[in-house]
């Protein structure tokens, strides 16, 4: 029996000498084992029957894959698959010390963060030729033209069809890409022609099932700087004339405290739109899934919004590439209809660039609240004062919120960390700030910049934040896994939960969290979860050879996250923790065995269950590193 003030050392000593202990109980006693977690001890988490090493377990994995993994895909895809496997990127050289008496030590930073200079491979290089889309019986490129323009020869070189059945055929009763469809025999006729299902064409006629595109007209618009700001320009220039007043002030050296008194009065007699006029959006008790940079795409959303969840918000979008029209980053603001509570986050450092964006979205748009992320640690938004840099320029900072709270007519939240230093939280220090310039609710991730995902999400400081922003709601988030996780964290005073990494390793947490369960789902219905998610890539992206490898990138990026998941029924003690390195070990069937794979290559393998096989210069390597298991 260990008391709660024993030491690392007899906790070490315990898990020697008894490795069939039950690791559960007592929250000092989990903490100690998650620090140890983290400092790479082993900590025995799964039944020992179900263990086994790393060779033995590539040897199963692959020797099976023909026989029983092969469903869906070609013979020979398991000879192709090992052509598409990538290796990391060399990290880069440290310098060498000049003292020879100086040992050597491993670069742990290779290790971290993304996988810099990995090869991207776009998707219109899989098109080798394609078929001309011009509605003239003559093409008006004429001679110059380099698609096909015989239908039979085009059919001849085009790739094999993945399946027999079409989603988009048999869900919308006609499909938009008709002839180059990677399932067209399932709609098209001997002759060449498509078919359609008339009543369903008409069941879906009007009806606007993805929102916020961006229109042709409003692209022209931007990229000719022919759009007009009205809001924002009138609050610039109540900015520029404080900024004048305050350079005048401060040549008086009597007055000392004019300029924060004069820059409250005029920031006062700006914003004139009251709370009340504002759409208001009860944030109490959600959850909230986190807005995911990559894998948080549309049909993962709404993934996520079948098992449970509340609030859902769109990518990262950079201010100023929407306000030059960029059809990439407008594609990061498109809403499905199931997205009831939605909102776009996005990221700036000037508040210029941030209130005239602001606008843009607010008469353009359908969202339910717009987020300020000043929490992304990536060097190239933090150098440029963007993410965790608007933490420590709290003047910009200000001027950013008040000026896009005048342009929205929605709320208007902040996503921010504990600080920007591993030892130095100033979130604290923001937060009764935050209060005083019109934030609706704030979201804390308990880690500082400098942690990145190492060591533990504070929740003690999360829990003082909370208490602390009353009564404008505040999220936590970090860490959460399980239903067990979550309610530890409501324990704490937070008015709600984000998920982010969890809903990515297990998106059933949201129904685990809502029933009070932990779920042991099956390998054939994780399955199932990704075959709705390829049908809903195929829907967004395109059921063509572009849309389709596309879906299968987006559908790799989630799966080097998803093999980190441990089934519930193998494990020795209930629940995994999430910084917990998983062993190796053999699933209850094959399929379970192979999603256990932290290989690129076996996941290229499941693609192909789902996707067919990968042509054969798909290259893959996934953009984070699994920085919590090395």
């Amino acid at each position: 029996m260990l008391s709660l003030g024993c030491k690392k050392s007899d906790i070490k000593k315990l898990i020697i000498q008894h490795p069939m202990v039950l690791y559960t109980g007592l929250d000092t006693l989990n903490y100690k084992l998650d620090c140890l977690v983290k400092e790479g001890i082993t900590i025995k988490q799964i039944v020992e029957k179900f263990l086994t090493t790393k060779a033995a377990f590539h040897e199963f994995v692959d020797s099976n894959w023909k026989s029983n993994g092969a469903k869906g895909g070609n013979e020979d895809s398991n000879e192709d698959t090992e052509a598409t496997t990538v290796e990391e990127p060399e990290a880069k050289k440290p310098k060498l010390d000049t003292d020879d008496n100086k040992s050597e030590k491993p670069d742990k930073k290779q290790w971290r963060g993304q996988n810099k200079s990995r090869p991207h491979t776009k998707p219109t290089t899989y098109d080798e030729k394609r078929l001309c889309l011009s509605d003239d019986k003559q093409c008006h490129y004429g001679e110059k033209c380099h698609f096909y323009h015989d239908v039979a020869e085009y059919m001849k070189t085009k790739p094999a069809d993945i399946g027999d059945k079409c989603y988009l055929y048999d869900t919308f009763g006609k499909c938009p890409y008709t002839l180059s469809c990677r399932f067209a025999m399932a709609h098209t006729t001997a002759d060449f022609k498509t078919m359609e299902k008339t009543d369903l064409v008409k069941e879906f006629e009007g009806r606007n099932v993805v929102k916020n595109s961006l229109s042709k007209d409003l692209q022209i618009s931007l990229r000719k700087r022919s759009v007009k700001f009205p809001k924002s320009d009138e609050y610039l220039k109540a900015l520029a004339k404080q900024k004048e007043k305050r350079e005048q002030q401060e040549n008086v050296e009597e007055v000392q405290q004019a300029p924060t008194e004069m820059e409250s009065q005029v920031n006062t007699d700006i914003i004139r739109l009251r709370p009340c006029e504002k759409k208001q959006v009860d944030f109490k008790d959600k959850l909230y899934l986190a807005p995911l940079t990559t894998c948080g795409n549309l049909p993962f959303r709404r993934i996520c919004k079948r098992f449970g969840a509340d609030i859902t918000c769109g990518e990262m979008a950079m201010c100023t590439n929407l306000l030059q029209g960029q059809q990439s980053e407008w594609a990061l603001l498109k809403r499905h209809e199931c997205e009831d509570v939605f909102g776009v986050q996005l990221e700036g450092c000037f508040p210029d660039t941030m209130t005239r964006c602001a606008e843009l979205i607010n008469n353009n748009i359908e969202v339910d609240f717009v987020d300020i992320n000043s929490g992304c640690p990536i060097d190239l938004v933090y150098k440029k004062g963007g993410g965790c840099g608007l933490m420590t320029r709290t003047r910009k900072f200000e001027q950013i919120i008040r000026g896009m709270n005048y342009a929205l007519d929605v709320p208007l939240t902040v996503k921010i960390r504990t600080g920007v230093q591993e030892k130095c939280n100033i979130a604290h220090k923001l937060i009764p700030e935050f209060k005083q310039w019109g934030v609706s609710m704030i979201t804390l991730h308990g880690r500082s910049r400098e942690q990145r995902y190492t060591k533990l999400a504070d929740w003690d400081y999360i829990s003082s934040c909370a208490e602390l922003a009353s009564p404008i709601p505040l999220f936590g988030n970090g860490d959460i896994l399980s239903y067990e996780d979550a309610m530890k964290a409501r324990e704490t005073g937070v008015s709600g939960i984000m998920i982010a990494r969890g809903a990515l390793i297990k998106p059933w947490i949201f129904t685990e969290i809502k029933e009070s369960r932990h779920w042991d789902i099956s390998s054939s219905e994780r399955l199932d979860i990704l075959r709705d998610f390829s049908n809903y890539g195929l829907e967004h992206w395109g059921s063509d050879t572009r849309g389709v490898e596309k879906t299968r990138t987006f559908m790799l990026e989630w799966l080097s996250f998803m093999c980190r998941y441990i089934p519930v029924g193998l494990l020795e003690r209930v629940p995994q923790k999430i910084n917990e390195r998983p062993p190796y070990y053999m699933g209850r069937d094959y399929l379970e065995s192979l999603m256990a794979s932290q290989n690129v290559g076996d996941w290229v393998r499941i693609s192909e269950m789902l996707l067919g096989p990968v042509p054969k210069n798909f290259k893959f390597l996934p953009k984070h590193k699994a920085n919590a298991y090395k």
